[in-house]
Parts: C-alpha cells; structure tokens; sequence
C-alpha cells in the first residue's frame, strides 16, 4: 500500500515546486495553471484531483512552507518565554531565525522567499485573508509576548514597529542587501543577518 501512494505525493510536490517557481518569476495573476501543468509535467486533471482550483494551490504553496516555519517560531518563542522571562532579544530570534532558516533551504527555499515579497506586493485580498486566517495567530502571539518585555510601549507603536520588522526581514530573506549571500557559506550569512537584524529591531522597539 505504501509504495502505491508514492507516485500520488511525488506528483502533488512536483505541482507545488512548479507552482512556487513560477509565482515567483509571474506572480500569481501571471502564471496560468497551464503553465504550471507543463513545468511539472502532469496534466490539468492532476490539479484539480489535488488542488481543485488555482486559489487552492496558492493556498498549499504557503502552507507547504509556512506551517513548518510558525510551528518552528511557536516553539521557539515558548522556550524563550520559559529561559528568559522579560527578555527581548531571545523573543526577537524566535521570530527572525527560522524565517532565516526557511531561505537556506535547498529545495526551493529562495524561490518561496520571492513568493512571500510578492504577497506583499501585490493586491490580492483572497490571498491576504488566507495568510491572516492561517498565521495571524503567529503574529499576535509575537505581540503579546513583545508587549509582555516593553509595557511602557503604546499598542499602536508596537504593531508600526512590527510592520517594519516584518518588511526588514522579508529583505534580510530575500538578500536584496548591500552584503551579498558569499557562495558556500550561507548558514554563517543568515547567523550574522540574525544577529544584526536582533539588534537592530531591539533598538527600534525600546526606542521612545
């Protein structure tokens, strides 16, 4: 049983890495399912059998991703709460590493970093309803906990500051920066990257 479902998920990532390729390069209103179909070699009934509609594989592009990197953040932020009560900078990295982490990835991860951008960029209220149905909860849960280290901190400057965090990071990601990823040395890169973007966002949110 096992070995006959194989070919049935090695289709279904073929579709999602096909996908993810080309919303990255088009964007999301200009990739046609038929394109995705001849990138992954797979024909249009194989999407609809495991997506159903083109809002749906958008939705799974996210989710393949982005459920791994907030069950990573969650965790990390509660064993930051538990060793470092009151404290900012390990709250910051729950939240800035495993993005970080996600752009390293080797199968497909800077292709997904550029999908993420283009979620930003680009006006798609279905889309911007999913992300906030689905991981808004991350996103208030940094908050509260950023809330919990900076009380004297008004609500409304919080989430201003948040937005800009989100926006540094999505660029740190991206490595659209004046320091460039060196070639064979990306874990070292992203550390640093870390390292600074901690500092630099514990600045700005203390900052009165």
């Amino acid at each position: 049983m096992p070995a006959a479902s194989t070919p049935h998920f090695s289709t279904k990532d073929r579709i999602l890495s096909a996908a993810e390729a080309l919303f990255a390069e088009f964007g999301f209103v200009g990739t046609s399912l038929r394109q995705v179909t001849s990138r992954a070699d797979v024909n249009l009934a194989a999407v609809n059998y495991h997506f159903g509609s083109k809002d749906n594989l958008v939705a799974e592009v996210f989710r393949r991703r982005m459920d791994e990197m907030s069950r990573a953040r969650l965790e990390q932020l509660e064993t930051a709460r538990q060793q470092s009560p009151g404290a900012l900078e390990p709250v910051l990295r729950a939240f800035i590493e495993p993005a970080l982490a996600l752009s390293l990835e080797r199968d497909g991860g800077a292709a997904f970093v550029r999908v993420l951008a283009r979620a930003y960029a680009e006006r798609n209220d279905r889309l911007r309803k999913f992300l906030s149905d689905n991981y808004g909860h991350v996103l208030r849960e940094f908050s509260r906990a950023i809330a919990e280290c900076l009380p004297q901190l008004e609500k409304e400057s919080l989430y201003w500051r948040l937005d800009f965090l989100a926006g540094a990071l999505t660029y740190a990601m991206a490595d659209f920066g004046l320091l460039r990823r060196p070639d064979g040395d990306e874990p070292m890169h992203a550390q640093r990257a870390a390292d600074e973007l901690v500092a630099f966002a514990a600045a700005g949110l203390r900052a009165t």
